[in-house]
């Protein structure tokens, strides 16, 4: 044929013929079948047809209007070409051409007439520097010769929408040298199953082990255009594949509120309201999340770069498929010497939240744009407020501060496009629209973590840069502090080795929220409100504990994995007892204590039958996530423990519920935070494999201060003769012991001749706050290590 191409005979060196989308099916059918990756077939129509189309209708005066363009007769312009291009005719022999590969396709899936989708798919697409993402239209549920021809020329007319126009003008194409190829692709019933977005990076930060799937129920532009919030799963990369293990380290309940399915109405499509049931179900299964993370591992590994990829489950079959592949082009081409970051001076309660997209903050006053035909009201430099984000709403999004929504996940349009205009966003706010006024002055932060705040007021914040190659170099062995396992990714690129405390608390407070024991023994919870709360939150696990284990485990995975295979120390919950009654349910399991700092804590906890039910859950979420997730560069570290009794008390207890020290390569540490962790640092140092010092309590113990108490606030100085002392009879007694002492507390990160210090007495390693590690590397290379 002159002017088709079947996906089986293109490559991803024929995108000058059928364009980045086509060139990368044909690439996909042809070399990765052997990876059991499945793509729906197709066919294509050449740049040599769209450029016939041009010349049989005259169409040749377009270009010379597109010379004409300003940012006043862009809209009147293009929708004039459009207006031509759509009265026009195919050319009989394309007609022909295009007719008789439908029938033979229709034939090859054995039936009458084939469902298809009709893809837009420009030459100069899916560029490493240049995205298309959206720019052109595609067309879902076509069925019958009239149809597919009229989606053909539909196809051509959307290469001059008023953002493709504006799309090639800034990105420096010429527009008589852009053709576009369509592509006819056999659809996948997703409408009766789910769709969504992959990419083979994390989106935010640009860690690269992981693989990023989105989902959704039914088609998949709600997911792209970002109409629903999606279902989230993230697996680790490097154990894709790997036998007895189940790397996914991340599973996140979207709304999905919305599906879209087939119509037999004049639409071909339409959304629909998902059931309770689905909106409190995950659309894929453990089986499928690891198939596709493995079919999209395998694509990347062909091309050899970061990809963006989307999926579909046919309802019918039961089966996967991948219907697009093409180059992520924001994190790839994000240098990674070099380092930004953006911290608060700050700090306010927040007035809304959302998903956190990038990594930056800015101000604004709030611009609400409730529909395409208001864009043209939009001011320069305000923050974007809108239900959702579709192509055409890229001319405002380019001059917005930020950017706010109520619907949308990470991998929605709105999402997408921020990352690539590097503007911050915070999607799927569910309220955004009616919370916010017009006007209002705000600060949109994107800085802490997985959750996106949104403050009253423009708060003071600061920015630093910082090439990393550049940094000195020095010997000593520094880790991290992390709490939260999104923000663990965000701290990749440090020239660090490993995380030196790995804060349990922040999960059971931020993700978990529960009391673990109200789970364990829920019949003791009385309140309605209260065990209502517990139900919303745990109603789709079959028992109450796994929600516990399930989150808990998949969060530490997750921390584990941004440093793998360096040492992770994960501390077991040292919550006070004041800061376990505000849990949800802590009531019923808590009683009030004079001085909880030091009562009820840490390793005295995990034995006494007020808790020794919910240590379990702590000790089977370990085990999970090193054995099942197999992240074995975990250590589990144990606060407070008082004494040697207690030592052994605790380490009994682990054995029981499968954290045997030594077993599968388990090592076992104790902070140092007790006077009496010092003076018998030789017997500790027989049970456990190594130290940590908690500098905080170990002053307030030392120095006998509250370090909560602001009165004695200039005594509280870990730096006192005291303090040091203590530090250096541990590490000396622990390496008689051969056993490693490392420091996770504040000081260092506050005081470089306190790191020195460390250092000068031969300390392991030296575990620091992510935001103070540039500071304190270029402090310590100008003192002698």
């Amino acid at each position: 044929m002159k002017f088709i191409r079947l996906f089986n005979t293109i490559s991803v060196n024929d995108v000058p013929l059928v364009g980045g989308k086509n060139a990368s099916l044909g690439e996909m059918l042809q070399t990765l079948k052997k990876n059991h990756i499945s793509v729906p077939d197709g066919f294509a129509t050449t740049a040599d047809a769209y450029w016939q189309f041009i010349k049989e209708n005259n169409l040749e005066g377009i270009f010379v209007l597109l010379k004409k363009v300003d940012k006043k007769n862009l809209s009147s312009i293009a929708s004039k070409i459009r207006k031509n291009i759509l009265k026009a005719s195919l050319p009989k022999e394309l007609e022909e051409e295009i007719l008789s590969s439908y029938h033979n396709l229709s034939k090859h899936y054995k039936v009458k007439e084939a469902d298809v989708a009709v893809r837009s798919s420009a030459t100069a697409e899916d560029l490493p520097s240049a995205s298309f993402a959206g720019q052109h239209e595609s067309f879902l549920n076509i069925k019958g010769e009239k149809e597919l021809l009229e989606a053909c020329v539909k196809c051509y007319a959307s290469l001059f929408t008023d953002r493709a126009i504006v799309y090639r003008i800034e990105k420096g194409f010429d527009h008589t040298k852009i053709a576009l190829s369509i592509g006819i692709q056999k659809m996948v019933r997703s409408d009766k199953a789910g769709s969504g977005v992959i990419f083979t990076l994390d989106t935010e930060s640009g860690f690269k082990d992981v693989v990023t799937i989105n989902a959704g129920f039914g088609l998949g532009e709600n997911v792209v255009q970002g109409v629903i919030i999606p279902d989230e799963y993230q697996v680790y990369k490097p154990f894709i594949g790997k036998k007895n293990l189940t790397p996914i380290i991340e599973k996140s309940l979207g709304n999905k509120n919305l599906k879209l399915i087939y119509s037999s109405t004049k639409n071909p499509t339409k959304n629909i309201k998902t059931t309770k049931k689905q909106q409190g179900s995950f659309v894929l299964n453990d089986h499928e999340i690891l198939t596709l993370a493995a079919w999209a591992k395998a694509i990347e590994d062909h091309y050899q770069k970061p990809m963006d990829i989307e999926w579909a489950k046919d309802g019918i079959t039961n089966k996967l498929f991948i219907v697009q592949a093409r180059p992520e082009t924001v994190q790839s081409r994000v240098k990674p010497a070099f380092y930004q970051s953006f911290v608060l001076k700050e700090k306010k309660a927040p007035i809304l939240t959302g998903l956190s997209i990038g990594e930056s903050i800015t101000t604004g006053k709030v611009q609400i744009i409730k529909s395409i035909k208001e864009i043209g009201k939009f001011k320069k430099g305000s923050i974007l407020v809108t239900s959702n984000t579709t192509p055409d709403w890229m001319p405002i999004m380019k001059i917005a501060n930020g950017i706010i929504t109520d619907h949308g996940g990470r991998t929605s349009h709105a999402a997408i496009v921020s990352r690539e205009l590097n503007i911050p966003a915070i999607v799927g706010t569910n309220v955004a629209t009616s919370q916010l006024k017009n006007e209002e002055m705000i600060t949109l932060s994107c800085a802490e973590g997985d959750t996106g705040y949104i403050y009253k007021g423009a708060l003071k914040f600061q920015v630093s840069e910082e090439d990393l190659s550049k940094l000195p170099k020095i010997n000593t062995h520094l880790m991290i502090n992390v709490a939260s396992p999104t923000a663990a990714f965000k701290w990749w690129q440090l020239p660090v080795k490993g995380i030196g405390l790995a804060r349990m608390e922040f999960i059971i407070d931020n993700m978990i929220k529960i009391h673990p024991m109200a789970l364990v023994h829920f019949e003791k919870v009385k309140n309605p409100v209260i065990r209502q709360k517990i139900l919303k939150l745990t109603h789709s696990y079959r028992n109450k504990s796994e929600y516990f284990i399930d989150i808990l485990s998949r969060s530490i995975a997750k921390i584990a994995a941004s440093q793998y295979p360096y040492d992770v120390v994960v501390r077991l919950s040292d919550f006070k007892t004041n800061e376990y009654a505000s849990l949800i349910g802590g009531e019923y399991f808590e009683s009030a204590e004079e001085n909880p700092m030091l009562g009820f804590r840490g390793a005295s906890r995990y034995y006494n039958v007020k808790y020794k039910d919910a240590f379990r859950l702590e000790c089977l979420a370990l085990k999970r996530a090193r054995e099942h997730f197999g992240f074995d560069n975990i250590i589990v570290m144990v606060p407070f423990c008082r004494t040697l009794d207690e030592a052994d008390k605790v380490l009994s207890l682990m054995a029981e519920n499968g954290l045997e020290r030594g077993q599968n390569k388990l090592q076992v540490y104790v902070m140092c935070e007790i006077p009496s962790n010092v003076i018998l640092a030789e017997k500790f140092a027989e049970k456990f494999d190594g130290f940590s010092i908690g500098s905080n309590d170990l002053t307030q113990l030392v120095l006998g201060i509250d370090r909560d108490s602001s009165e004695l606030a200039s005594l509280f100085d870990e730096r006192n003769e005291a303090l040091k002392i203590a530090i250096k009879d541990l590490i000396n007694k622990a390496h008689l012991k051969k056993c490693k002492v490392g420091i996770c507390g504040q000081a260092p990160s506050t005081y470089p001749d306190f790191a020195k210090f460390l250092i000068d007495e031969n300390i392991d390693s030296i575990s620091l706050n992510p935001d103070s590690v540039i500071g304190v590397i270029k402090k310590l290379s100008s003192i002698k290590e």
